[in-house]
């Protein structure tokens, strides 16, 4: 009888312990909630004109430099694969592993490099204003141009 009881509150036990009640719960884990970006620079006002959100996915090759730009915008992003280094002219840096949050720089020159051996793949979120740019790239003559275009050159 006393092993028959152990048994039964044994398999009670391990039950409770196995039970699947909790695996079907929502769960959000806040990773990002501030008012300046990745180098401590207080993010700008939003714009009076018309929002518009850009959402892109960046995926940067192997060894890869993404050229010397800027964000006239506030944006955030998620590495989700790789490895990304951001830099910025004044030689702020910030290097990245898979599922880092980033707030990035706005109205600051600076450049992405994938130093691993595999691409690394970023969303990010732009909160723009319609019709406006949301990376402003350095020309090779120094002048800088505007970008609008959703090509994982211009942006990053």
């Amino acid at each position: 009888m006393k092993k028959a009881a152990y048994c039964i509150l044994s398999a009670i036990l391990i039950a409770g312990c196995t039970s699947t009640k909790y695996v079907n719960e929502i769960q959000s884990t806040q990773l990002v909630k501030t008012p300046r970006s990745w180098n401590g620079q207080r993010l700008p006002a939003y714009k009076k004109g018309t929002p518009e959100i850009t959402i892109l996915r960046i995926t940067i090759p192997p060894k890869h430099t993404l050229p010397l730009h800027t964000h006239p915008v506030i944006n955030a992003g998620i590495l989700l694969k790789g490895e990304l280094t951001v830099t910025t002219v004044t030689g702020q840096v910030l290097k990245l592993k898979p599922y880092d949050p980033i707030v990035e720089v706005v109205n600051t020159w600076h450049y992405g490099r994938n130093e691993g051996d595999k691409p690394a793949e970023i969303i990010v979120f732009y909160a723009g204003e319609k019709g406006e740019p949301i990376t402003i790239k350095k020309a090779k003559n120094n002048h800088s141009h505007t970008s609008a275009e959703c090509d994982g050159e211009n942006h990053g």
